[in-house]
């Protein structure tokens, strides 16, 4: 290395303008890499399911599915020629409804129940758990929205829309937090996966930042981290499960999300850096809700904490060690389940999807399995959570019922 005074000066030559040329051409590729992934229409569709797979689904055996779908109750599958039965997502999820009835939510007895991924930092895999969750909640039978809050919109995209050029203001809870809006309905669209909606996310969200403390200024009794709470109360009626992607960062639309929820979800990979990024976090925004409650004698409680060990790699000797620090901090709160990272995950991110939206075709079968088991038992660990929430729900009801002498 040569010394210093050898070492050619440096100029500040890079200006706002080069900088502005640097953002043009990268959100040029990246539109382009997006557009050729991710065409609605013709790239992002739903997943399709054999006989074995409908099986796994709902819980049956080959011959229970085989004597079901003759029998006409339920949609027999399209053969397309062959012998081999071939069902829609919407046609699977008609399947599980009707098979696993004792499993899904009493709309008239039970809320909605909204879940909040949050994380301090990107990276970590938020916006993909959010998504398998999503997913996987749909594949059992519930009617999911997801809600991207995050003004880069990977949530979005996930989902198969453009951020920068299929969502404007009207379409994100930018209305809410406007408050030209009282109920989120009225973002909310269709997605290709059978069972799920989306509020999507757009860069013009980032106004959010500048309206919710504008409001509380101004605005007598305005509680800028209920706007989103209040907002979902229509759509808790109608949706099972609400699923709330946040920012990487504790920002006014993150305290919205977390204020939101009934249950969060953080998915933290076994590394030093994100487990003192996680401890910062919680400080952060337990001190920030204190100080809000306490000035307007509020209160929030939840009914799950859950710490996800996510992208984990048992032969880092590292990680091992790191991973014991998260459960010395985290207790009970830390999931006996952990989402390990494999090579099928990482195809799946760079395809702009999770691995429920991978063909079993396009990968071997068995590779496939091992990566989604994970999510699977995770989704079945949150759903339990859910069930008991709709249940706590059913229990107020029927002793409110008592208490009024049965009318």
């Amino acid at each position: 290395m040569p010394k210093i005074s050898k070492v050619a000066p440096l100029q500040a030559t890079i200006n706002i303008e080069a900088l502005n040329l640097v953002a043009e051409s990268a959100s040029a590729m990246v539109q382009r890499v997006r557009s050729s992934m991710l065409a609605p229409q013709s790239r992002k569709s739903p997943p399709v399911f054999n006989s074995a797979q409908l099986a796994e689904l709902t819980g049956l055996d080959l011959s229970q599915v085989q004597y079901q779908a003759k029998r006409g109750l339920l949609p027999a599958g399209d053969k397309e020629g062959t012998t081999r039965r071939e069902w829609s997502l919407a046609e699977a999820r008609k399947w599980v409804q009707t098979i696993k009835h004792d499993h899904m939510r009493d709309a008239n007895l039970s809320s909605g129940v909204t879940i909040t991924v949050a994380n301090f930092k990107g990276g970590v895999t938020k916006t993909t758990t959010a998504a398998a969750l999503a997913q996987g909640l749909a594949l059992r039978g519930h009617k999911v929205l997801v809600i991207d809050t995050d003004p880069q919109g990977s949530l979005t995209t996930l989902f198969g829309v453009l951020p920068d050029t299929e969502v404007d203001e009207n379409d994100t809870i930018l209305p809410l937090c406007a408050g030209a809006e009282t109920s989120i309905l009225s973002s909310v669209r269709s997605t290709y996966f059978d069972g799920i909606d989306l509020v999507p996310a757009a860069p013009v969200l980032f106004n959010a930042e500048f309206l919710l403390p504008a409001r509380q200024k101004e605005e007598r009794d305005f509680a800028f981290w209920r706007v989103l709470d209040a907002g979902l109360e229509e759509a808790r009626s109608i949706y099972d499960v609400i699923v709330i992607d946040t920012p990487p960062s504790l920002s006014y639309i993150t305290i919205n999300g977390l204020i939101a929820a009934d249950g969060i979800v953080m998915p933290l990979p076994p590394n030093a850096l994100d487990f003192a990024s996680s401890a910062q976090f919680w400080n952060l925004f337990t001190e920030v809700c204190g100080d809000l409650f306490k000035a307007r004698q509020d209160s929030k409680s939840y009914f799950f904490v859950d710490v996800v060990l996510a992208r984990v790699d048992k032969s880092d000797a590292i990680s091992t060690a790191v991973r014991e620090w998260i459960i010395g901090a985290y207790g009970s709160k830390v999931l006996p389940i952990e989402i390990p990272k494999t090579s099928v995950a990482a195809t799946a991110s760079a395809e702009f999807g999770t691995v429920y939206d991978m063909n079993a075709s396009s990968i071997q079968a068995k590779t496939l399995k091992r990566a989604r088991d994970a999510y699977d038992q995770l989704v079945d660990h949150i759903e339990m959570q859910v069930a008991g929430i709709w249940n706590a729900d059913v229990q107020a009801a029927v002793t409110l019922k008592a208490k009024s002498g049965g009318k």
